[in-house]
């Protein structure tokens, strides 16, 4: 499967828009470099921050956008930004710790299939309790009724910032089943890229926190999740069309930092 043409023409509005809107609102750093400047020079260091700066709202402006946007087509329904939910019994809490105790001292493997039925057993147990996950940054319903709840992650986190995404992953589970408790639910680590390519994603960080074959998915592997085999290249091609596109008023816009 490729991406239609109805698509791409989104994708791309999706990134004529952000960088557009990044142009019409971006006000370079104040902060003083002084040794950065007198290297680099002013057009340059203002490139570098831009490029910093976008990619601190890549994920919410155009991955998140775009992920729904393909995932339109496979999936029952695609939503960004949405709560799982607030409520948990006090029993699954004690359950997530204990999985995480385990996993910090490796004496449990993760297994996501494992994990979701212990949870599942006493998502009615005990005293509610109320928490507060992070948002689902995409959350879609495959046409077979399965719950996919997605943490999109542009960065490269480190093992330390994997055991707060797996405690939220547990936590999504234990809300999602204190109102459902049957519900079929997935939960993922999204990475949109693999930033050491040629080379396999390092996934060794991760190794003993998630299950690696259920709870990530890195570049083209999350991408065609999505769609389907061929929507990752599609998508690279959009964004080189796009940037061929408005190269001119990218270099307009940076030719005012020259002098």
């Amino acid at each position: 499967m490729t991406l239609s043409a109805i698509q791409k023409k989104d994708i791309k509005n999706i990134l004529r828009t952000s960088i557009r809107n990044k142009f019409k609102n971006y006000k370079p750093e104040p902060a003083s470099m002084p040794f950065h400047l007198r290297l680099l020079g002013k057009n340059r260091l203002v490139i570098y921050q831009f490029i910093h700066s976008l990619n601190t709202n890549f994920g919410t402006s155009i991955f998140e956008p775009i992920a729904i946007t393909i995932a339109k087509e496979k999936f029952k329904s695609a939503e960004r930004h949405i709560s799982a939910g607030n409520k948990i019994s006090s029993e699954a809490l004690i359950k997530i710790q204990s999985i995480m105790d385990g996993l910090n001292t490796s004496a449990i493997n993760p297994n996501q299939t494992k994990e979701i039925e212990i949870i599942r057993k006493v998502c009615k147990k005990g005293k509610i309790r109320t928490v507060k996950p992070t948002k689902v940054d995409i959350f879609l319903k495959s046409k077979d009724g399965k719950l996919f709840l997605i943490d999109l992650k542009t960065a490269k986190p480190n093992r330390g910032e994997f055991k707060e995404f797996k405690r939220n992953l547990l936590e999504w589970v234990g809300v999602t089943l204190f109102e459902t408790p049957e519900a079929k639910i997935n939960t993922l680590i999204a990475i949109p890229y693999n930033p050491y390519e040629p080379n396999p994603y390092n996934r060794w960080t991760m190794a003993g926190m998630l299950d690696l074959k259920k709870e990530l998915k890195v570049g083209e592997e999350f991408w065609d999740f999505l769609g389907g085999r061929g929507d990752y290249e599609d998508i690279l091609d959009c964004f080189e069309q796009i940037g061929i596109e408005l190269r001119p008023e990218i270099n307009k816009y940076f030719d005012k930092f020259k002098h």
